[in-house]
């Protein structure tokens, strides 16, 4: 007899419908499994005899075949113990199959029978709801798999409820959709003192998603402003919201299957590798700026990150998605962030201070910014300078306006007048983004004479008169005009950093 239990494969956010089929035959005591499995899969046979063992079954003393198919696919992970039992019980007539026949089933078992959490389950949710199937998976995930939709969702704590489940002698109730709290953002602008034109940037930058580049000495505030711009944004909506969190169910990361609704906030190290920042390694798994889609990438100390590493976020910042190419995975993540930078103007930090400079000076400082390309800072929108703060700035009271009053601002001109303003605001990008971008933020006859002898002046790229478009319209909205203006393009334009060199 063999048994077949409907499970899955992961390739990056695409799912593969994968069979767990099991033969139980004639003949020596064996028990191989057969797929391409990897080691992770391999080692199931182990945990699902123990398992078996611990709720007082054991292996028929005949040969085990199981196949993962299909056979050329890679099946990585724990998440195939559950269907592997389960077949198992199915050709050992403990259950019947026929009650299999409608789930897609994912979960590792542990040792006593326990069914424990893997990654992906809200991906494998929404295919098996595509393919109008139910889901089986950990009962810590059961929230998690609720969100895909009207799917029969069962989540067992252990194996020996589920038998039970499935045989009608006792009932699972049927999981609850699960948000993450929102315990609001502690990190309030009121703390930073003096910083106007760097907030007045951050403001700029929340509310039309623009990519940020702070400068300035240590100790100037840049990681403090960084640390308060998720304050500043609005909630994701629900359609994002879910596809920021299939994204870290793949990854693993969420707590208790809750649905995220805040914007992801990341601040990797800058000794970072190449696949944590972009993703990769073995398993292809998503990298830093994956996981912050739709939210904010902080990259503190730009230039002290390896080279290779800050290339490889030339095309994910301009096409919004990451393709991962290895030898035994070709994998495709989103990658639609908002790069907030910030860094020194030299190595010593103190470019320009008479008293703490030093006397390398501007040699220094150009060695030191050279470290990043000029396509990097080309596909930066806001260009910051962040001084020191002094001490007549140190002495004032707390600023009366903070994040929640920004925030009120931002929101009306984060959503756009339109649909396809939002769509170009947040980095969209189509074969006609660019003639949709200049229809909607086209200047009015002074400003596009300012404009054009800007790019003559300043040689700015094809993308760096773009992106000065994209942010005089955030400007216009922010200010509530439908027009853009020549004051909205000089300002725009202010933002703009022609070369690192020239900003010594």
């Amino acid at each position: 007899m063999v048994a077949r239990i409907r499970t899955v494969a992961f390739e990056g956010v695409d799912v593969r419908s994968v069979d767990a089929q099991v033969q139980v035959s004639g003949g020596m005591p064996a028990f191989t499994l057969v797929g391409l499995p990897d080691k992770a899969v391999g080692e199931s046979r182990e945990r699902v005899r123990a398992a078996l063992t611990a709720i007082g079954l054991a292996l028929p003393p005949k040969r085990i075949t199981v196949n993962l198919a299909p056979a050329d696919l890679l099946k990585e992970g724990s998440h195939f113990d559950l269907p592997i039992a389960l077949g198992l019980l199915a050709a050992m007539g403990v259950i019947e199959a026929a009650a299999l026949e409608a789930y897609v089933v994912l979960g590792e078992l542990g040792l006593d029978g326990s069914v424990a959490a893997v990654a992906g389950v809200l991906p494998a949710a929404l295919h098996a709801a595509s393919h109008e199937l139910g889901l089986i998976c950990p009962a810590a995930q059961g929230g998690e798999a609720a969100w895909a939709g009207e799917i029969a969702v069962v989540a067992p704590p252990n194996l020996l409820a589920l038998i039970h489940h499935l045989k009608g002698q006792q009932v699972l109730a049927a999981p609850q959709p699960k948000i993450a709290v929102d315990e609001g953002s502690t990190l309030d602008l009121k703390d930073i003192k003096g910083q106007e034109s760097a907030k007045r940037a951050l403001e700029i930058a929340a509310a039309g998603g623009h990519n940020l580049l702070m400068v300035g000495p240590p100790g100037s505030g840049k990681s403090m402003l960084a640390q308060r711009l998720p304050g500043l944004l609005p909630p994701l909506a629900p359609a994002e919201a879910l596809e920021v969190t299939m994204i870290h169910s793949l990854a693993g990361n969420l707590s208790e299957g809750r649905l995220l609704r805040r914007r992801p906030f990341r601040d990797p190290h800058h000794s970072a590798s190449l696949p944590a920042l972009v993703g990769g390694g073995l398993r292809a798994r998503p990298g830093e700026i994956s996981l912050a889609h739709l939210g904010v990438l902080f990259l503190d100390e730009l230039p002290e990150f390896q080279r290779a590493t800050l290339e490889a976020l030339r095309q994910p910042m301009e096409t919004g998605r990451v393709s991962i190419a290895r030898a035994n995975a070709h994998v495709t993540y989103p990658a639609r962030v908002q790069v907030v930078a910030a860094m020194n103007p030299c190595r010593c930090g103190h470019l320009g201070d008479p008293q703490l400079g030093c006397g390398k000076a501007p040699k220094c400082a150009l060695d030191y910014q050279s470290k990043i390309s000029g396509p990097i800072f080309d596909r930066i929108d806001l260009h910051v300078d962040v001084p020191a703060v002094s001490a007549a700035d140190l002495t004032l009271p707390p600023p009366a306006e903070g994040s929640a009053e920004v925030a009120t601002r931002v929101a009306p001109a984060r959503a756009g007048p339109t649909k396809r303003e939002g769509e170009i605001k947040q980095g969209a990008k189509s074969e006609r983004g660019g003639e949709l971008l200049e229809k909607l933020a086209a200047p009015d006859p002074e400003g596009r004479r300012l404009l054009t002898q800007a790019i003559e002046k300043f040689r700015l790229s094809a993308r760096g008169y773009h992106r000065v478009l994209r942010v005089a319209r955030t400007l216009a909205d922010l200010e509530g005009s439908a027009d853009v203006r020549a004051i909205h393009i000089a300002e725009a334009l202010g933002y703009r950093r022609v070369a690192p060199a020239r900003a010594a």
